[in-house]
């Protein structure tokens, strides 16, 4: 069994101490730089004062982008299933 790591995350002008599996260090380290790059791009296009506000256009944005790409993967497996089915049609009429 691996150790625990202890390690900081600053979100928002707050850090936020965690204790993780090592193997998830990486991916905690790129979510927090992703929300803190998102922040200042909201801070410097919209005049936002309160932090809050800030969070919850991030988390809105964040979700937002999951839920498309689980319909994106969905429309996508519509369309493979299409096509097998089509290719299945050809093989039966071909073979019969």
């Amino acid at each position: 069994m691996e150790d625990k790591l202890k390690i900081k995350i600053s979100i928002a002008d707050r850090v936020y101490p965690l204790t993780i599996d090592p193997s998830r260090e990486e991916g905690l380290r790129k979510a927090a730089k992703n929300i803190q790059d998102m922040i200042k791009q909201l801070e410097q296009s919209y005049a936002v004062r309160d932090k809050q506000d800030v969070l919850a256009m991030c988390a809105l944005q964040f979700a937002a982008r999951s839920e498309q790409h689980i319909i994106d993967k969905s429309d996508d497996h519509q369309e493979v299933q299409d096509r097998l089915q089509v290719l299945d049609q050809l093989l039966k009429q071909h073979l019969s």
